[in-house]
């Protein structure tokens, strides 16, 4: 088949990562695939035989990763433990969500970028970011920048935020909401979490982890007000690609493990299985990337996460203020 090759070298890409990632646990596989995948596309020239399984791979291995992910989604640990702070995570998740179009138009930043970025800060980073560019198919130009932008705000987010719980004399619990709710991949969750303290840590895990199952909606959400932008300017969108069928496949995959089928053993497998999977798919994007128009974009990707981060981050702490989340 034309496309095992390539799928096989992104593969490969992602197997390195893998590999590094362990030595750099704040980075993550998917960044670093990504990366591996601009540098190496920079150094040598590819064989045209590989751009079939580059392609694949960047979009429905991609999709296979967010229903695999599934699989390690309670429903029920989500539902207890997220209502208590659902004000929060809808809170923060509105104020990216609003804000990225506003700012995005003020910034002059192509209006897909303004999504990618949006919900890459509303949700789960580069998982988030994922899984909407499987809806609405950016260039791959446009992924890489929303995904270093977010993962430059991890980073910054993981050496800053023990330091800042501290002064403003946040309890476990808070400090785990906050983390939760403002921080995005969930590398840089855990490791803000528990770097501010063991019960901080688990309460941000959880807290993340309710905030993803937002996915579902807000992936809807931005495939939706596409499309509608889309038709405005003459052309059509089919409704299978505003209502993708990953999607529903991943609410299935969460309520089969809602259900205990899934032993709890099999959790971190399935973790590591779609981590893996997305930095495949962030590998092959990478080495279609068009570093002369990543280098042109200038700092207004980096603008604009700027902004959304740190509204999210305010909106958090005077969510749990006003509401005793």
């Amino acid at each position: 088949m034309p496309i095992v090759p390539g799928v096989l070298a992104a593969g490969a890409l992602a197997l390195l990562a893998t590999l590094v990632a362990r030595g750099l646990p704040l980075v993550g596989a998917p960044v670093l695939a990504i990366v591996l995948g601009i540098v190496l596309s920079r150094a040598v020239r590819l064989p045209d035989a590989l751009n079939p399984g580059f392609a694949f791979a960047g979009k429905y291995v991609l999709q296979a990763a967010i229903v695999v992910s599934g699989f390690g989604l309670s429903l029920a640990v989500v539902v207890h433990t997220g209502w208590e702070t659902l004000p929060v995570t809808i809170g923060t998740i509105a104020v990216a969500l609003v804000l990225a179009p506003i700012v995005g138009r003020f910034l002059k930043i192509d209006v897909v970028l303004q999504h990618l970025v949006g919900v890459g800060t509303a949700i789960c980073g580069a998982s988030a970011i994922a899984a909407v560019a499987s809806v609405i198919e950016p260039e791959e130009t446009d992924v890489a920048l929303g995904i270093a932008t977010i993962f430059f705000y991890n980073i910054v987010a993981v050496l800053t935020f023990p330091a800042l719980g501290t002064l403003m004399h946040l309890t476990q619990s808070q400090f785990g909401v906050w983390a939760g709710t403002a921080i995005n991949d969930t590398s840089s969750v855990v490791a803000a979490g528990y770097a501010y303290g063991t019960q901080a840590g688990e309460h941000a895990t959880i807290v993340k982890l309710a905030r993803a199952a937002f996915i579902l909606p807000v992936v809807a959400i931005v495939a939706i007000t596409h499309a509608r932008t889309q038709r405005e300017t003459g052309v059509h969108v089919p409704w299978r690609k505003v209502v993708p069928w990953f999607i529903g496949w991943f609410v299935v995959a969460a309520c089969i493990n809602s259900t205990g089928v899934v032993p709890g053993a099999w959790h971190p497998g399935i973790t590591q299985l779609s981590t893996f999977l997305i930095a495949t798919a962030l590998a092959a994007i990478g080495v279609q990337t068009d570093i002369g128009r990543l280098a042109r974009s200038g700092p207004r990707p980096l603008a604009l996460g700027f902004v959304l981060w740190v509204a999210v981050a305010l909106v958090s702490l005077f969510l749990q203020h006003a509401t005793g989340s």
